[in-house]
């Protein structure tokens, strides 16, 4: 079954966050301590988060 247009585009956001989420980690070994836990902070902080978003998709599905 082909994919529709809108299911393609948002396999392109997944791909956009696992870009950005390599780019956290390349950075995360030049931090200090304290900012390492603010960013910690704020990406638990985030909403919606990747988890939520997962666990959206993983309910449709039942």
């Amino acid at each position: 079954m082909p994919l529709s247009g809108e299911a393609i585009r948002t396999m392109n956001y997944v791909d956009d966050i696992s870009v950005t989420l390599r780019r956290i980690l390349v950075v995360l070994p030049s931090l200090t301590e304290e900012e390492r836990q603010r960013v910690s902070d704020h990406i638990k902080a985030a909403d919606p988060s990747y988890d939520s978003v997962v666990k959206s998709l993983e309910v449709k599905e039942k």
